[in-house]
């Protein structure tokens, strides 16, 4: 049987009907199979096939999900060649045979290699599965190791953890008395998959899953698979998927995992297991997508690409040298920590002490004795070098002991502070799926209410009933006393994995950044030699990624009363209190957290004002900060150096300007913000933008051309995690990648775009999706924004592009002294200024209460939000805020 013409993409000439003897319990029968085969089309065309995919659907649904896949592979062709594709209909489903016989996972794999045989299939063999497909192809790749060059997979599981019962909506199905009637009597299962694709399935795409299954004679290998699912170590198939589990970790060949975190059945707790088994697998997390990840993203784009990479191209020769991270040259981070192990000096201040009179100070002894024995203590519990530790805990000295505790014993630290918010710290916390949570009992509150994973680990000694309530294992107290009697474990090295920074999503979901050992030195050794940091020096921070850094520079630190999700909350008199408790030469603050430093900053004693003159460098780094904030926070600490460095949570420290740099470049400004020379070795490139608006220029250092920053550092991020194509899309090749390179050769695209003048500085202009694309070719935002700032009615200003693609126009929306009381177009006189204070061509000039901003820095505008809404407010949509 065929299926019926018309079915929306997928085209007839891929259907063939084969005729397979049986295997197994199928023996000295012959099967009728359908497939989908892009072989004959490629073999008419007098292409080269390069090797087959061999594409194994899951339940309920059927070779159409792989229909683009198929279809792209003829598309595809190159002068090398092109793949082949055979996706199957698995008996029992789609438009294969209806055998009547119960076919467990065994015979299922049997049923795929009688296939291939018919087939005579020759290597090399990518295997590609979903759902139960995915454990079905990978047993007929472990069974036939001499084709097999590849495998990929969506979302599936070859494990399900003992104790755990099975995802809800697999354990409805599968009940007594429910089984029949939700997955053969009726369509209900069927429907409730195809519900789960986001967004919704047109309703033609709805029918064509549909087609093979219209009766419930059509329907009894639905009810099969869900049969057959081994719920515990009774079940038929429970042998042969252990089996299948075990022989997946021994796959030594490239893979792909595709992945739609979205899945109410394979959870991201099933992808970390894939991954602990296949730790050299390439993984991508789909954000918002979902079970049906094929139909949800471009997965078959994805696929094409990693086989181009994988399995096409030559790999380049690695580099031979990466200054980050050489053996011979490596000092770990917590290196500063033990060589002041004997100090009874103050090494970490907690000004949030609540109750005190005086600030909690830890000694470097105590704090290394911490370390120690917490390190030591998690060792004992089971903690291994790899395994991942999620930290809902406030800066301070004890979020620092449980920080390098970790590092000490090669934990991986997660880092996502709750600047994101409640759905983005769940999105992080679960992409990265940590082993352990260690958190204070708001952020344990929320680890349990939202289904955070885990081994759950209490700061502070909880009660019996609170403890089991929220889950809680054991507490920090009581690791750290098994610590004082255990060992610790060999140190890590500097390629090995140290921790994983969450971006501050103002660009997107954030996206989790993997540092190793090497680069994390390299970043304390780039911020100790360009600042001249001592252990004399003392720190005083109040923004979330450097608070850490204290012990690892060896000088003392202490965190300001302050929320630390929330910047703008830090006051005036709680800098100058946290400076005079550490008599700190360094202060680090964000650019949100600044400006309401200048804002509270008449209620400075002048005991305030004696501390702050005593501090001999300021620094504001997490986005541009412009000279008039600089200047206003300088009068503050008349005596200090002000530095605005530039990076990102990729590379925290690229370039760096001082506040008498900027006012050197005030005679002849460029546009944009000026953000200083590379630090150090590092390297800055920029990459031209045409007239579209891309970065396709070939990077260089030519002054004056408005492009993509690229950058190269010994400290730049080792990859996205979990974020294959993310990773891709953010490198860049450049002529000198391996010899000029700061670090190892590696370029990264920071999605900012500006220009480089004369002397080599780096000017910032805004976000490269923020990029107008007018008639006269691209506008960056920033510079048009900073001219409208002078107006004297702006407080500040946003440029957003209305209209199609090559004909935006640019909207200003700004926010206004006195603020506008509701959103909405501008007054005349506004409105006015506005135009007159900028050359650029302003259409509409719109007024807002305050500019959408990101949540971690409060300071980044959200123009993608701001363009969005003005096109409504223009077209006559809304009259509500941004």
């Amino acid at each position: 049987m065929s299926p019926p013409p018309g079915l929306p993409g997928l085209e007839q000439r891929f259907s063939r009907l084969l005729v397979v003897p049986g295997r197994g319990a199928d023996a000295g029968a012959d099967r009728g199979w359908h497939v989908l085969d892009s072989g004959p089309a490629l073999e008419d065309a007098g292409v080269p096939i390069l090797g087959t995919i061999l594409a194994v659907h899951g339940n309920p649904t059927w070779s159409y999900l792989w229909r683009t896949v198929v279809a792209r592979s003829v598309d595809r062709t190159t002068v090398t060649g092109a793949w082949r594709v055979i996706a199957v209909d698995q008996l029992e489903m789609g438009f294969s045979q209806r055998t009547g016989i119960h076919r467990t996972l065994a015979q299922r794999v049997a049923d795929l290699g009688a296939l291939t045989d018919s087939l005579r299939l020759e290597g090399p063999v990518v295997t590609l599965g979903h759902d139960w497909g995915g454990v079905i192809s990978l047993g007929w790749a472990i069974d036939h190791p001499d084709l097999l060059a590849g495998v990929m997979l969506l979302n599936t599981a070859v494990h399900h953890p003992e104790g755990v019962p099975i995802p809800a909506p697999l354990r409805l199905a599968g009940a007594r008395g429910m089984l029949a009637a939700s997955t053969v009597q009726t369509t209900a299962f069927l429907d409730t998959t195809l519900a789960l694709a986001s967004p919704r399935l047109g309703d033609e795409v709805r029918a064509a899953y549909r087609a093979p299954y219209r009766g419930a004679a059509r329907r009894g290998g639905i009810g099969g698979f869900v049969a057959d699912i081994p719920v515990d170590a009774r079940h038929e198939s429970f042998a042969e998927l252990e089996r299948i589990a075990a022989g997946t970790a021994r796959l030594g060949v490239p893979a792909l995992m595709l992945w739609g975190p979205r899945d109410p059945i394979f959870s991201d707790r099933y992808l970390d297991d894939l991954i602990e088994r296949m730790p050299h697998a390439d993984v991508h997390r789909f954000e918002g997508a979902g079970h049906l990840v094929a139909e949800d993203r471009p997965v078959a784009d994805a696929l094409f690409a990693w086989l181009d990479e994988r399995l096409v191209r030559v790999p380049s020769p690695a580099p031979t040298t990466t200054a980050a991270a050489s053996p011979d040259t490596f000092d770990p981070i917590w290196r500063g920590l033990e060589e002041r192990a004997d100090d009874d000096g103050t090494a970490v201040i907690d000004m949030s002490a609540r109750g005190a009179d005086e600030p909690l100070r830890v000694s470097w002894r105590r704090l290394n004795d911490r370390v120690r024995a917490i390190g030591a203590g998690l060792h004992a519990m089971g903690v291994k070098r790899g395994d991942r530790v999620s930290l809902l805990v406030p800066p301070g000295p004890t979020l620092s002991a449980i920080v390098y505790a970790c590092l000490r014993i090669g934990a991986v630290v997660v880092v996502a502070d709750a600047g994101l918010g409640v759905k983005g710290l769940t999105r992080a916390v679960r992409g990265a799926w940590p082993d352990v949570v260690i958190g204070e009992v708001p952020g344990l509150t929320a680890a349990r209410a939202l289904g955070w994973p885990g081994l759950r680990i209490s700061v502070a000694r909880l009660p019996r009933a609170s403890a089991a309530a929220l889950g809680v294992a054991t507490c920090l107290a009581d690791v750290a006393a098994l610590g004082a009697r255990a060992e610790l474990p060999d140190a890590p090295g500097p390629s090995d994995p140290a921790a994983i920074l969450f971006t501050s999503g103002s660009t997107g979901p954030a996206k989790g950044v993997a540092y190793t050992h090497g680069q994390l030195a390299a970043l304390r050794d780039t911020l100790a030699a360009h600042f001249g940091v001592t252990g004399d020096t003392g720190l005083v921070t109040g923004f979330a990624p450097f608070a850490l850094l204290g012990p690892a520079l060896g000088t003392r630190s202490a965190t300001p009363d302050m929320d630390v999700s929330a910047p703008r909350t830090l006051s005036a008199s709680a800098v100058a209190a946290a400076v005079r408790a550490s008599d700190a030469r360094m202060v680090f603050l964000s650019p949100a957290a600044v400006l309401n430093v200048v804002a509270t900053s008449a209620a400075l004693t002048p005991a305030d004002r004696e501390a702050l003159d005593r501090v001999s460098a300021f620094l504001s780094t997490g986005a541009p900060v412009g000279a008039g904030l600089l200047e206003r926070i300088g009068a503050l600490m008349p005596n200090a150096s002000a530095h605005t460095p530039y990076g990102m949570t990729e590379c925290l420290l690229v370039a760096d300007v001082t506040l008498e740099d900027i006012r050197d470049a005030a005679a002849a400004p460029d546009r944009g913000v000026l953000v200083g020379g590379p630090i150090g070795d590092n390297r800055v490139l920029i990459s031209a933008l045409d007239a579209d608006g891309r970065a396709t220029g070939e990077p260089g250092v030519e002054p004056g051309v408005l492009g993509e920053v690229l950058v190269s550092a010994p400290h730049l991020k080792d990859h996205y995690d979990r974020l294959w194509l993310t990773d891709r899309a953010a490198e860049r090749e450049t002529p000198d990648a391996a010899a000029g390179a700061g670090g190892d050769g590696r370029w990264h695209r920071t999605g900012d775009i500006g220009h480089l003048d004369a002397a080599g500085r780096l000017w910032i202009e805004g976000r490269l999706p923020h990029v107008l694309v007018t008639a006269d070719g691209p506008l960056a935002p920033v510079g048009p924004e900073q001219d409208i700032e002078r107006a004297d009615a702006v407080r500040r200003a946003a440029v957003v592009g209305v209209g199609p693609q090559g004909l935006r126009q640019a909207v200003a929306v700004v926010e206004t002294t006195p603020p506008a009381s509701r959103p909405g177009l501008a007054d005349p006189a506004v409105t006015a200024a506005v135009r007159q204070a900028t050359q650029t061509p302003i259409v509409a000039v719109l007024a807002v209460p305050a500019l959408p901003t990101d949540i971690r820095h409060n300071s980044k505008i959200d123009r993608t939000r701001l363009s969005a809404w003005a096109e409504r407010v223009l077209a006559g949509e809304t009259t509500g805020a941004p």
